[in-house]
Order: structure tokens, then C-alpha cells, then sequence
């Protein structure tokens, strides 16, 4: 596997990492973005664009250095926390399946370039962050966390119920949107010429 990057890389690799940290806390930017009480968080958006945009390799790429740059201290995490010691808080799991929803999304769209496939590689994106980040959740409360009265397994996927629809939504608008600019942007001319340069 070639691991040479290049300037355009770089950039692009930056600005994903800058959108999660964004997308981590963008109702504490913008208060009012909240349905029924839900906080409308971006994280897992800009992740599974990450991998639809800049594909497997870069997407997967851009997720690591965002939580390697969390975990080294830089406020990019919700809340504006950064240390090392998110990785004892029940929620780390949804940070690394940023991870693995940006290289599978990335693989998916790398071997088919249809809206439908956009889509259902986005989902199956949001799928995999619900489903690694719940299980570790469940686990991190039972094994090391204080979990709350009453925990159950059923009780965190029940946490989850309130943010799926949003989810989906977000999902769906990501595969469109990153189809299109692969379409009419990312596929043609300079941007083009420069994402093939060796």
C-alpha cells in the first residue's frame, strides 16, 4: 500500500478533523440545535463523510488523528474535553467507531459509485457507530464505570432510540451530498488531477 501523503491530503485530513471537533460541540456553538430536547451532534455525520469523501484509507486516517489529537488534549472531544482520560469514559466506544465507520463506508463507495450505494454505505456507517458504541458502552458501565440504577443492556440501546431518527436523516443527506460533489467535483478536472497525482 502506498502511505506517501501529499499536501492535498493533509489538507483534506485537517479539515475533516476540524469538522469533528465542530460536529462534537456544535450545540454548545449554536445552543438552539436541538430537537425535542436531543442535542443535534455532528460527529457521526462528518465521520461517515470522511470515508465517502476522501475514501477508505484517508477517511479511516482523519478519524485516528482526530482521536489521537482528543486523547493527547486538545479540546475537540464533546464538551470541549480532551485527555487521556476519555478512554475510561463510557462513550470512547463511539470515538473509535468513527474509525471503522469512515474505512467501511470508504470500501463500499470505492467499489460502487451509485446514489444508492452512497446511501447505503452511510447507513451501514451509522450502524456500525451504534452498534461498536453501544455494546462498549453497556460493557464500560458493568465492567469499570458507575453505571446508573437499574443498568440494563436493553436500557442502552433504549438511550439510543432518541437520536436514531436524526441519525438516519443524516445519514441519507450524507451518501447524497457526498455522491454529488463525487459527480460533479471530486471526479472531474483539477480536484481530479490532483487526487490521482502519485
Amino acid at each position: 500500500m502506498n502511505m506517501k501523503f501529499r499536501a492535498l491530503d493533509l489538507t483534506l485530513v485537517s479539515l475533516f478533523v476540524a469538522l469533528m471537533a465542530v460536529g462534537a460541540n456544535i450545540t454548545t456553538i449554536a445552543p438552539f440545535l436541538q430537537v425535542g430536547g436531543v442535542p443535534i451532534t455532528l460527529q457521526t455525520f462528518f465521520a461517515i463523510l470522511s470515508g465517502l469523501i476522501l475514501g477508505s484509507r484517508l477517511g479511516a486516517i482523519a478519524m485516528i488523528v482526530y482521536a489521537m489529537l482528543g486523547m493527547v488534549g486538545a479540546p475537540v472531544f464533546a464538551g470541549f474535553f480532551g485527555g487521556i482520560g476519555i478512554i475510561l469514559r463510557p462513550t470512547f466506544g463511539f470515538i473509535l467507531s468513527y474509525i471503522f465507520a469512515a474505512y467501511i463506508t470508504g470500501k463500499i463507495v470505492e467499489k460502487k459509485k451509485s446514489l444508492p450505494a452512497f446511501i447505503l454505505a452511510a447507513l451501514i456507517g451509522t450502524a456500525i457507530n451504534y452498534v461498536f458504541g453501544t455494546n462498549w458502552m453497556y460493557y464500560a458501565y458493568k465492567l469499570w464505570a458507575a453505571a446508573p440504577e437499574g443498568f440494563s443492556y436493553k436500557l442502552a440501546w433504549l438511550w439510543m432510540v432518541p437520536p436514531l431518527p436524526k441519525d438516519i436523516i443524516l445519514s441519507i443527506l450524507a451518501g447524497t451530498v457526498a455522491f454529488k460533489l463525487e459527480k460533479n467535483l471530486l471526479s472531474k478536472g483539477h480536484f481530479k488531477t490532483l487526487k490521482n497525482a502519485s
